[in-house]
């Protein structure tokens, strides 16, 4: 399981990367395993308003659908356009190509009280 140190992880398997006060999310590796293939992935609409946990986009795979959650409050400024043409992205780069939005956070520094790579490992057993 693929982990990486400068990231930071929510308990529902979705990594953020912060880029001065905008969030990039995808789901993790573990997360794209459990699903399998991915062939679908509603991406939310830019400008939406979220609090942390809100249901903002939904992967689908041959297995199941999953909700992917806001990790932390703020404004959807950007979904990966790339997933609607191939959401494959998501199993073959889950941390590079296939991010599936970007959020403008209200509070930027709220980063720091997610998990980090080894807090996550450890979740994960």
């Amino acid at each position: 399981m693929n982990a990486p140190a400068n990231l930071r992880y929510t308990p529902d398997h979705e990594w953020v990367l912060l880029e001065g006060d905008v969030a990039k999310v995808g789901i993790t590796d573990h997360a794209q395993e459990e699903l399998t293939d991915v062939v679908f992935v509603e991406l939310p609409e830019d400008g939406r308003q979220c609090d942390a946990e809100d249901p903002v986009a939904v992967v689908e795979s041959v297995k199941a659908a999953s909700d992917i959650y806001a990790p932390l409050a703020g404004e959807v400024v950007a979904g990966n356009a790339d997933l609607e043409a191939d959401p494959s992205l998501i199993n073959t780069d889950p941390y590079g190509a296939g991010w599936i939005f970007q959020i403008r956070l209200n509070d930027p520094s709220a980063v720091e009280g997610l998990m980090d790579a080894e807090a996550y490992s450890a979740l994960l057993g």
